[in-house]
This record gives C-alpha cells, sequence and structure tokens, in this order.
C-alpha cells in the first residue's frame, strides 16, 4: 500500500510496523500513568501494551480494521472519530497522538482543542511530531493499493518548531519537547 499526495508524490505506508512495537514506544508508555486515550490507535500495539502495563486505556480509530485487531490482540477500542462523543469526556488522564496522528482532520488546532476537551484539568496529551527545521503545513493525501484508491483526505504535519504556538491558543500552558530514539515527542499539559 501506498500514501499519494495530491501534488503527485507517493511513498510507501509502512502500516506493518505499526503491529509491533517501535523504539522509543517505551517513552510514551512510560509516561501514561492512568486512563489513556489512544487517538488513531491503529491495530493498537500502545493500546494493547499499555493493557498489558495495567493501564486502564481505550483506542480509538476510524478504521473498522484497526479495531478489530486491537480488540484480537486484547486490547480495547472504539470504531470513532476523536470528533465523535467519546465515554469519559473530560476524565483522562492521558491522550496520545503517536505516529504523526497529530496530523488526523488536517486541522491540528482543532484536534488540540478537543483534546483538551478530553483529557481532565492537568492531564496530558503526548504527540509525536516532525523534526525540528521541518515544515508544518497540511496536504491532500490518499491511500493506494495496486489500482485502487480511497478518497482525499486532509493530513497535517507540525514540527518541533511550531507546536508551542499552536498548543497555548488551544489551553496547554506547559509545552514539554524531547528526542527519543530517533523520534520527536511533545508532553502538552
Amino acid at each position: 500500500m501506498t500514501i499519494e499526495s495530491s501534488d503527485g508524490r507517493v511513498r510507501p505506508l509502512a502500516a506493518a510496523s505499526w503491529l509491533r512495537p517501535i523504539e522509543g514506544d517505551e517513552h510514551i508508555l512510560a509516561r501514561c500513568d492512568g486512563p489513556t486515550l489512544d487517538v488513531g490507535s491503529g491495530p493498537g500495539r500502545l493500546t494493547v501494551a499499555l493493557t498489558r502495563m495495567g493501564v486502564p486505556v481505550l483506542g480509538i480509530d476510524i478504521s473498522p480494521l484497526a479495531v478489530s485487531l486491537t480488540r484480537r490482540a486484547g486490547g480495547l477500542a472504539l470504531h470513532r472519530s476523536v470528533f465523535d462523543p467519546l465515554p469519559s469526556t473530560g476524565r483522562w488522564s492521558t491522550a496520545l497522538l503517536a505516529d504523526g496522528n497529530i496530523g488526523i482532520g488536517g486541522d491540528p488546532k482543532a484536534l488540540l482543542r478537543r483534546l483538551r476537551e478530553l483529557v481532565r484539568p492537568g492531564g496530558t496529551v503526548i504527540a509525536e511530531l516532525s523534526p525540528p527545521g521541518s515544515p508544518s503545513g497540511v496536504e491532500r493525501l490518499r491511500l493506494r493499493r495496486d489500482e485502487r484508491t480511497g478518497d482525499w483526505f486532509a493530513w497535517a504535519t507540525v514540527s518541533v518548531d511550531d507546536i508551542r504556538s499552536l498548543a497555548r491558543p488551544c489551553g496547554f500552558t506547559a509545552v514539554e519537547c524531547r528526542r527519543e530514539a530517533g523520534r520527536w515527542f511533545a508532553s502538552l499539559s
């Protein structure tokens, strides 16, 4: 499977890598000390890992296949968009945006405002970002498998350089960025 940009660029979609732990995941997992919402959980590698650690966790994804894979692996998951009504609104300790999922919906400010509603006061959003010096922006993408293509959708990319200016207007006053195993993360609280 590939991902195609509206400007004609095509790159492989490494979805199979989401099935097993990725170096740096331990950094994310170690910061989840209470009820955690895994947004765009995919096949559930983080949801299942947190479940095994005894952390209450719910994965949400718009892909029925991803939700099914999470459940089969032992995780709790719902087939939902982050913008749909969700259980425990305002009571999550942590919300995860791993694997660049800050791009969901193509509007990082709208996504961060929604997550601010979902996490409890003092709660944290952990977002995986593009490295410093990378451009932030929105592009139109679609998935392609052989000759079949999906619908176009908006996807945002957010650089470490830009997260503070996005997070503060959304209600996050503390932003901590760090590099772990070649990946960049921000903790917003």
